[in-house]
């Protein structure tokens, strides 16, 4: 059950954007609580919908506008788009930089790295949580849309156990994994061995590297 208020969570408008996957339909809420501003955006109507492929994803300034190699958020971002564009769903987009710690803090984390401290060791090393975020408004919006039932796009285990203690019913999980490079393979490591995050390539690596 929600327990904020629902004035905490606003819906404001929707619009129509034209994209290169086609037309966006795009709604605006604001969250008052944070005072920030998501939108939930996609192509077929989902209202009433039974295991909505739904996307979850926090803003990344640093991959979606500076266009860093330092992570897979654009990547993501990117492939689940196209496949809602074939499939169907939602992608829920949430203001929350640098797995909620925000972007001052994550640049911060940024130059720990550059001394060799992995994606999860800078942020305690800045005495942050590993993962910050929290899905209260995501939960609001699902139930915005009248959407009953999702399939959820993540790597994330944490993001599946606290979507469903807001009682949104996750029918399966859809992986969405970006192949590593040079400039993000330790930060998929370190995502995949520190927080558990489901990544076939990295998993891999590790079992041919015990055996």
């Amino acid at each position: 059950m929600n327990p904020h208020p629902s004035t905490t969570f606003e819906f404001v408008a929707e619009s129509i954007i034209p994209s290169k996957h086609g037309d966006l339909h795009v709604r605006a809420y604001r969250n008052h609580q944070d005072n920030t501003e998501p939108v939930a955006f996609f192509f077929q109507n989902p209202y009433g919908g039974h295991n909505v492929p739904v996307r979850i994803h926090d803003a990344c300034f640093t991959s979606e506008v500076l266009g860093s190699l330092k992570c897979d958020c654009k990547e993501q971002l990117e492939l689940a788009l196209a496949y809602i564009s074939q499939h169907g769903g939602v992608i829920i987009y949430l203001q929350q930089e640098g797995r909620g710690i925000g972007l001052a803090n994550k640049i911060a984390a940024y130059a720990l790295q550059e001394t060799g401290l992995d994606t999860v060791e800078a942020n305690r090393a800045l005495h942050l949580p590993d993962d910050l975020r929290e899905y209260h408004i995501a939960a609001f919006i699902l139930k915005d849309l009248d959407i009953h039932s999702i399939s959820l796009m993540t790597n994330n285990p944490r993001k599946i156990e606290k979507v469903s203690k807001l009682g949104i019913t996750i029918h399966k999980r859809i992986p969405i994994e970006v192949a590593p490079q040079v400039h993000n393979e330790q930060y998929l490591k370190a995502k995949g061995r520190k927080m558990g995050h489901f990544l076939s390539s990295i998993n891999q690596q590790n079992s041919s590297k015990d055996t």
